[in-house]
């Protein structure tokens, strides 16, 4: 080839690689994959890809009665939602709203209209108080009634107090972290605090085998948990330093009136927080208390899986919630729609897919026999748990977009779907175990918690945006 040639070649392919490059921006950009998305899905994916290793490493470690105390551990931590009461939620979307007036300057520090600050470091003091109490209240009520509920079933070759005091522990220190990560999400900090969860996830997930694999049993939970507590040190002593210092010292201004702006929605949000434990954590011990800790154990690592897939869907929404709350803000009722309708649609696409990769992956467990099989529940449950959870994303995707408007218009419907769910857990899973809870959970799904709530948007949505209908 003659260095002419060469010279006209070499244009050539750098214009191919930039075509590529931008053909792949713009195809990130209609999925609605943002930077925040991105670290979402890396996250998740990670997740995803060391999930089944960390399930045979459970299987290969663990005896399943150990199985079933290690899934009980963190269902009975779920408990902190009766006192924090679904505080972080209200801090996410209310922040939002301040934000759209505020920035961060190249030194890290918050800038912008002297009322929108004074009123979000009200806001932040008063949530780091309330979560300091709640932590407290935590780790001494969930801490003691974890050793009643263990205590009724006699495995005296299983050595679980030390581990379970010092989990309940360290989870009161991360429950003491989670306003701090809130008020990032809400102030447009997402892709950030996503790419710090990734760390997070990494090194929570090799401290969690190394701990297997020393034979360190139920102290897995609590060195994960540890490790969840470390990087949140460091996220807001180190790396948001300069961004908090504004909250050490009282508001120079007005201030946020928690009475009119937050409880309206904190008490709506937190009794809805209060009855979602028995829609969403009663399942494990139900099985640990009338099945025993290897149904349980069973019940936990399926779970597992179902969460994982509605973890993953739920990303496209969730990172969205602050933009949703600053298009209302301006009060752009027509492009908040359509962002909304983009990203719920990616989201149930991803739900659908994994529900569907989830069900045929145990279903071939099965086939083969192999040993991971028999710590799941059979493919039937599996897949009653995985329909619920498509159906289930549709709801979280009209949730998302409701409360971005700091309202909280589904507390009816949450009480009375939380605790319906919650009782045909316990009837049915009493009386036919796993299947029989599957059963119940899909049930109220699909005959209240969906047309109920598709019934609230459509109501709320003109209500709110002071029109009957408009093109999406």
């Amino acid at each position: 080839m003659f260095p002419s040639q060469a010279r006209a070649l070499k244009p050539t392919k750098w214009a191919a690689i930039a075509w590529i490059a931008n053909s792949g921006r713009s195809l990130l950009r209609q999925a609605e994959v943002d930077r925040a998305v991105l670290f979402g899905l890396l996250t998740r994916f990670w997740q995803m890809l060391t999930g089944p290793v960390t399930l045979l490493f459970i299987a290969r470690y663990f005896k399943p009665e150990i199985q079933g105390f290690y899934y009980t551990f963190a269902s009975l931590l779920a408990l902190q939602a009766f006192v924090e009461l679904g505080f972080y939620l209200v801090i996410i979307n209310v922040s939002s709203h301040e934000w759209a007036r505020l920035q961060l300057n190249i030194k890290g520090r918050i800038v912008g209209e002297p009322t929108a600050l004074s009123r979000l470091v009200s806001l932040g003091r008063l949530t780091f108080k309330w979560y300091a109490v709640a932590s407290a209240i935590f780790v001494v009520g969930v801490g003691g009634f974890g050793f009643l509920f263990f205590s009724q079933k006699h495995y005296s070759n299983i050595a679980w107090q030390a581990p379970w005091v010092v989990l309940v522990l360290l989870t009161g220190f991360v429950l003491w972290g989670l306003p701090f990560n809130s008020l990032l999400e809400g102030c447009g900090q997402v892709g950030t605090v996503n790419r710090f969860r990734l760390s997070q996830a990494i090194l929570e997930t090799v401290v969690l085998w190394t701990t297997l694999a020393a034979g360190g049993g139920l102290w897995a939970a609590a060195a994960s948990a540890g490790v969840r507590f470390l990087r949140d040190l460091y996220l807001l002593l180190v790396q948001y330093r300069r961004f908090f210092e504004p909250f050490f010292a009282p508001p120079a201004g007005p201030r946020m009136d928690w009475q009119t702006e937050v409880w309206p929605m904190q008490w709506r949000l937190g009794l809805a927080g209060l009855v979602n434990y028995f829609a969403f954590s009663l399942f494990t011990p139900v099985m640990f208390q009338y099945h025993g800790a290897v149904v349980a154990g069973q019940m936990g690592m399926t779970l597992v899986i179902v969460g994982a897939v509605q973890a993953v869907a739920a990303i496209w929404v969730y990172t969205k919630v602050p933009k949703f709350g600053m298009l209302i803000a301006k009060r752009d009722f027509i492009q908040l729609d359509r962002f909304w309708l983009r990203t719920s649609l990616m989201s149930l696409v991803v739900s659908c897919g994994g529900a569907l990769a989830g069900w045929v992956s145990v279903y071939v467990l099965n086939i083969w026999h192999a040993r991971l099989a028999e710590r799941l529940l059979k493919p039937l449950p599996l897949g009653l748990f995985l329909i619920a959870a498509i159906l289930m994303q549709v709801s979280q995707c009209q949730t998302a977009y409701l409360r971005a408007h700091r309202q909280e218009p589904l507390v009816v419907l949450s009480v009375v779907s939380s605790l319906a769910i919650g009782l045909s857990v316990w009837l049915l899973g009493r009386q036919f175990g796993p299947t029989g809870a599957a059963v119940g959970y899909l049930g109220v799904a699909a005959a209240v918690i969906l047309p109920w709530e598709t019934a609230i948007w459509f109501n709320c949505r003109a209500l709110w945006h002071g029109h009957k209908e408009y093109s999406l």
